[in-house]
Formats: structure tokens, C-alpha cells, sequence
């Protein structure tokens, strides 16, 4: 574990913007960006409530003096702050709807920004954040955390070694169930704005079919060129998609489908990536996140466990754990691994103005700007009947 930031040689210091009351994602943001020691959540403007962004200040361990009634409180009240003492970037932890107001703000006010997924919800506010990255040079991650696991790295360095041969197909299957029994006569304790289409600004597309996207991309490196999608919404009440199936055609010439659903009784957070390559085959599950499987035919099957000290292991992977094979990893330390990598480079930012460009470990804006690109055009196909775009 590194303790510290080496080019800087302190912890960096951290704001929380959202998750404050019953929500769930910003206590996630706030574990695991402090996981490795290497940052410290300092303030925070908790809630668009400004008595609940106030009261929720000390589950978070934020001073009164640093709970902030609103973001733009915030970002006003730490520029005030001599330079050693204010926060180095923020977390947004909101609702779809507010990403790109939240990070366009912080972005041209100095600080670096993490930020949760979907980016935006329109693909004219992801390009303009891509020019505001780009102006202000400052790094912007985005938590499409599954990215982070070890195992799914070494899923993505056994392909790029050519172990599998050439990718022929590529499925992505992500299945929840929670909608299944969802009122929504009922007022829920938190995320009732995913069912409102100007907040969420797409159902189960936004809030799971874009991590399949983004994780195919990860791991296999390609791109995709077109692609064919239908969308319904199953649910009686709901206005929003919860079930959709989206065939890709890659840049290679491999062949995509991505099936979502949060209307599959049973499910929880049942994500699979399988692979198929001319040499070999990959399953990955999140549910049991520290096993790969390789497959080729004729031989026998090899089931891989996360160990920091297998022979198997690659690097990209091995540097991905913390602990010992056998002790299970999981979602908190893949969604700090994103943190991690995104430390990286704010450290050398901060240190030295460096910009890393397009490709980063971390999903970067670029990311970002991918995966609202998918919902529109996801969106439209299924409005055209099954219609083949380019993307």
C-alpha cells in the first residue's frame, strides 16, 4: 500500500458533492477513494437539501466548518482557502441530470474531478466537458469501477499478449431484478430520480447498459462501429427502459451483443463478460469476481484466481490487489482502484502540469463521452425498430 502521493509527498485532499442522507454511491465514493491512505474527504456539499447536506456533514467526518449548504458554497468557499489547506479535486456522487453543471464549474474553478457514470445526459454537454478537460488540462475520471478489478485486468493483458488469438464475438450480460417489485406509488428512500426521464435521462441503458459497454471496451481494446438496439420497458408504471438488447459491430470486424435488464426476478448484480477468440475463450462473472476462466477447445478448462504472487498473474493485475490470494476482493477495492490510478495523475498534475491524454488506466472523459454517445444511439436504433447505425 502507498501511504502517500510521492511527487507531492502528502495525502490529496477531497470533496464530496451528493450522498449525503439515505444514498448509497457517495458513502461507496467516500470508503474508497480514503482506501490506500492517500486522500482525505475534507468537505463536502452533501445534498441539493441544504439542512440535510448539513446533517449528514458528520457521518462523513467533514468539520461543520466545511459542510456546505451547495455546491457553489463550495467551490467559493475553498478557493478562499490558502492553497496548502483548500481541496484538491471533487467526487460527484448526483444525479444524472447534474454531472456536467457540477463538473464544468469545478473543472474552471482549478479543481480535478471524479465523477459518476453516465457522464452527462447529453451528448452536446460530454463534448463540451471534453473541451473544458482539455482547456483547463486538469484530470477528469469517471467510476465505471468494474474496470477495476484484477482479474478483469488480466482479462484485458491476456488479450492485449494475444493468448486468446484474434476476438471473433463479445457478450456482455448484466441482469438485475430490483425493478421486479418496485411501487413506485411508494416513495423510495433514495434514487426515485431514476425514474424521472428529464433527471435520469435513460432507465436501465444509463444505469447498467453503459457499464457493459465500457467494460467490453476495457478489456477487448477495440471500438465499436455500428450498432442495432431495442429497448422496452417491462415494468407497468415505470416510464423508463428496463430490459434492452444491443447487437455491435466492432472495428475489427467482431461481432457484439449487450443484453441489460433490471426486470429479471432473482438477479442482484449479475454481470458476465464472455470472449471469444480464434486461439481461445474468457468468462468473467462481478459476482464472483476473483476467478477467470480460460477456455480452449480440446483442453482443459483453467480457472484463474486473483493471487498477487501467481506465476499467471500479470503485472497490470497484480498491482490491481491488496491482499493475499484467498482473501476475497471486491467492489469497494475495484471502485478504489479507479481512485488510485486517478491519484496518479493528479499527483504528477499537480507536481508538474502533466496531461495524460486519451488513454488512461482510469475511464477518463473520453470514456465519458463514449458512453453518452451509446445511450443516444441505442435510444435512436430502438426508435428506428432494430434500425443498424454507425456510431
Amino acid at each position: 500500500m502507498i501511504p502517500l502521493n510521492p511527487e507531492i509527498d502528502r495525502k490529496l485532499r477531497m470533496g464530496l458533492i451528493g450522498g449525503g442522507g439515505a444514498a448509497f454511491i457517495g458513502k461507496v465514493h467516500a470508503i474508497s477513494a480514503t482506501l490506500d491512505n492517500r486522500a482525505r474527504l475534507c468537505a463536502g456539499a452533501l445534498s441539493s437539501d441544504p439542512q440535510r447536506a448539513k446533517d449528514s456533514a458528520s457521518i462523513f467526518g467533514i468539520h461543520e466548518d466545511r459542510a456546505y449548504e451547495n455546491v457553489q458554497q463550495l467551490i467559493e468557499s475553498e478557493l478562499q482557502l490558502d492553497e496548502k489547506d483548500r481541496i484538491d479535486f471533487v467526487s460527484i456522487a448526483t444525479p444524472n441530470h447534474t454531472h456536467a453543471e457540477i463538473a464544468q464549474t469545478a473543472l474552471k474553478a482549478g479543481f480535478h474531478v471524479i465523477c459518476d457514470k453516465p457522464m452527462t445526459n447529453k451528448v452536446e454537454d460530454a463534448r463540451e466537458l471534453v473541451k473544458t478537460v482539455e482547456q483547463t488540462g486538469k484530470i477528469f475520471a469517471l467510476t465505471h469501477n468494474y474496470t477495476g478489478y484484477p482479474m478483469i485486468r488480466q482479462a484485458r493483458e491476456i488479450i492485449e499478449a494475444g493468448e486468446i488469438g484474434d476476438i471473433l464475438a463479445i457478450r456482455a450480460t448484466y441482469l438485475q431484478g430490483w425493478l421486479t417489485t418496485l411501487d413506485e406509488s411508494v416513495t423510495a428512500s433514495r434514487g426515485t430520480w431514476k425514474s424521472d426521464p428529464v433527471k435520469a435521462g435513460s432507465g436501465s441503458l444509463g444505469d447498467i447498459g453503459t457499464h457493459a459497454y465500457n467494460l467490453l471496451r476495457f478489456v477487448t481494446g477495440l471500438n465499436v462501429n455500428q450498432l442495432a438496439a431495442t429497448t422496452e420497458s417491462f415494468h407497468p408504471t415505470r416510464r423508463l427502459d428496463d430490459y434492452g438488447l444491443i447487437q455491435l459491430r466492432m472495428d475489427n470486424g467482431a461481432l457484439g451483443i449487450i443484453t441489460y435488464s433490471q426486470m429479471s426476478h432473482g438477479r442482484l448484480n449479475d454481470f458476465t463478460l464472455e470472449i471469444d477468440g480464434t486461439a481461445g475463450a474468457l468468462t468473467w462473472n462481478q459476482e464472483d469476481p476473483n476467478r477467470l476462466v480460460m477456455q480452449r477447445q480440446g483442453a482443459a478448462t483453467e480457472i484463474m484466481h486473483r493471487h498477487p504472487a501467481g506465476a499467471y498473474m500479470h503485472e497490470l493485475a497484480r498491482l490491481a490487489t491488496r491482499i493475499p490470494g484467498g482473501h476475497p476482493e471486491g467492489f469497494y477495492e475495484a471502485f478504489a482502484n479507479i481512485y488510485r490510478a486517478a491519484y496518479d495523475d493528479i499527483a504528477k498534475n499537480i507536481a508538474n502540469g502533466f496531461n495524460p491524454g486519451i488513454n488512461t488506466l482510469y475511464p477518463n472523459v473520453y470514456d465519458g463521452l463514449e458512453g453518452v454517445r451509446l445511450i443516444e444511439r441505442v435510444q435512436a436504433s430502438s426508435e428506428e425498430n432494430n434500425a443498424w447505425l454507425d456510431f
